[in-house]
């Protein structure tokens, strides 16, 4: 799960960083970010438990996943931001470059993530709440949700650009293609609840 969740900070930074337009949540973050005054990484955990909130009040099961998703992601990310590992690219084509190459990562952790069957992040979460709620596609439900976040984060600063719509085309089909070289069906994954981790935790202390 760390391992899925350092490789997912890690393309988030490489996508925000290619500097020629943010993914939807990255341009929600930044905005944020930048109206507030706080680390990027800060902005992704205090909105990661704002969702958080919202999905248990409206009766969605936690994992052990989901808490580690609001908390390590953001602090990672703030991590590779103070080393200043990955520098911000000056050209569309090193971006684009540096863009897909971020995709690629995110994707690969997504794929350790889940496999760790911890339970799933809170964005995740929010699309599966809206579509029980709506009765409508999980597709349709994302999307609207990538659209909001896209129209605030760009009101409040953040940068759209080509590089948002590669993410938006990109992201789930790099995701799918990764899934399918690993031979990894994400349907036969059964996600341990919060109260079943804390149990097994438990357990193994005595």
């Amino acid at each position: 799960m760390n391992i899925g969740l350092i490789l997912f900070a890690l393309g988030i930074v490489l996508m925000i960083n290619a500097n020629i337009g943010y993914a939807p949540w990255e341009v929600f973050h930044v905005g944020l970010a930048n109206t507030f005054g706080l680390s990027l990484g800060i902005t992704t955990i205090i909105a990661g438990l704002v969702i958080v909130i919202i999905v248990t009040l409206l009766g969605e099961k936690l994992g052990i996943g989901t808490i580690c998703s609001m908390v390590l992601t953001g602090a990672f990310i703030d991590i590779f931001y103070f080393f200043r590992i990955i520098p911000v690219t000056q050209s569309l084509i090193s971006g684009i470059i540096m863009l897909i190459s971020g995709i690629a990562l995110l994707s690969l952790g997504s794929y350790f993530y889940i496999k760790s069957a911890f339970g799933v992040g809170p964005r995740d979460n929010l699309m599966v709440v809206l579509a029980k709620r709506t009765k409508l596609p999980v597709g349709l439900c994302r999307g609207a949700i990538e659209l909001m976040v896209t129209l605030i984060g760009w009101i409040l600063g953040g940068m759209i650009g080509i590089g948002t719509v590669i993410s938006v085309i990109a992201i789930g089909f790099c995701i799918q293609i990764t899934f399918k070289l690993l031979k990894f069906d994400v349907t036969a994954i059964k996600h341990e609840s919060l109260s079943d981790s804390l149990t097994k935790i438990r357990e193994l202390m005595r």
